[in-house]
C-alpha cells in the first residue's frame, strides 16, 4: 500500500495522523495494489480556507476521490476522511454481496437434489 501526502510539512503531527488513518481505513479492503494520495492546498481568495483532496486507487474499479474545504487542514482532512469512509463502506458492501450470491447452477442443483422442481420452494 502506497500513501502519498502533499502540501504538509515533512515532520508534522497531521502528516502522521493522515498516514495512520488512511492505512487503517484501507487495510480491510484486502486489495493489494492500493494507492492513496492526500493533497492539501490553500484556496485562493480571502477567507476560503484549506482544501483536502483524498484519492484512492483500487484495482479493477474507478478511483475514489473526495474533497472537503475548511478553515484548518485538520478539519478539512476530517471532513474528507468521513466521506471517504462512507464511499469505502459502500465498496465493501458491494464486494460482500457479490460473494454471497450463489450461481444459478448451484441454486438449481441444490433444489433438484432436494427433490423440488425449480419453481417450487420449501
Amino acid at each position: 500500500m502506497t500513501i502519498d501526502i502533499q502540501g504538509l510539512p515533512t515532520r508534522s503531527a497531521l502528516r502522521t495522523r493522515v498516514a495512520k488513518q488512511l492505512t487503517e481505513a484501507l487495510r480491510p479492503l484486502g486489495a493489494k495494489p492500493v494507492t492513496a494520495k492526500a493533497t492539501f492546498f490553500a484556496e485562493r481568495g480571502p477567507g476560503i480556507g484549506v482544501r483536502c483532496a483524498l484519492t484512492v486507487r483500487l484495482p479493477y474499479r474507478p478511483s475514489v476521490r473526495v474533497e472537503h474545504v475548511s478553515d484548518t487542514p485538520r478539519s478539512a482532512f476530517d471532513g474528507s476522511f468521513a466521506t471517504l469512509e462512507r464511499q469505502l463502506a459502500k465498496y465493501r458492501e458491494r464486494l460482500s454481496e457479490r460473494r454471497r450470491r450463489p450461481k444459478k447452477y448451484y441454486v438449481a442443483k441444490r433444489l433438484l437434489t432436494a427433490g423440488l422442481a425449480p419453481g417450487e420452494e420449501r
